[in-house]
């Protein structure tokens, strides 16, 4: 399975991490990550990783978001699920018009033209009227919609428990399989 990660600027960039390192750990899935310069600014504030550096450790192939000769920008480059998370508002609103001024939004683009799975994860609070109306668009013509709000439920203990109910989510979404986060039972 071909996995399209994007990760645009907006608070929230652990999730992408945590994303990231179960994909690659479950070592049965091509993944390729873009970034923007955004995203790679807020992940050395908030996580203090460089994020480049952590797709190189993770092996996991890195496009520019600029660099619109990548494989990914492509319609017949067949990729099976594209999420972007965490998705900025105004990713959200160029996702939403069609507006495909970046890597990030083109592999959106063409998940929607192609009728691939995308999933995105808003990341704003609180939401305007615009943004709740660009995430209904997106929403009613198949587009996942997961607003990284956690459940408390599974009692979590710690912040890793927080995010791990977030990227459990995104991933049964989009059709993933997995066993990150404690289920309701």
């Amino acid at each position: 399975m071909k996995i399209v990660v994007g990760i645009s600027g907006a608070s929230g960039i652990i999730y992408a991490k945590r994303l990231l390192e179960y994909l690659n750990y479950a070592n049965k899935y091509k993944i390729y990550a873009v970034a923007s310069k955004e995203a790679v600014s807020i992940a050395k504030k908030e996580i203090s990783i460089d994020l480049i550096d952590f797709f190189k450790s993770l092996n996991i192939e890195y496009f520019d978001n600029d660099n619109f000769y990548s494989p990914i920008a492509s319609g017949s480059f067949l990729v099976d699920k594209t999420i972007i998370i965490p998705c900025s508002v105004k990713t959200l609103s160029s996702i939403t018009c069609g507006f495909s001024y970046n890597l990030i939004t083109r592999a959106c683009d063409i998940a929607i033209k192609e009728r691939r799975t995308l999933t995105i994860c808003p990341r704003e609070m609180p939401f305007s009227p615009i943004h709740l109306e660009n995430m209904l668009r997106l929403a009613q013509i198949g587009v996942n919609i997961v607003v990284p709000a956690p459940a408390f439920y599974g009692e979590p203990k710690t912040i890793d428990d927080l995010v791990n109910f977030v990227v459990g989510k995104v991933l049964d979404v989009s059709g993933i399989e997995n066993n990150i986060y404690k289920r309701w039972k």
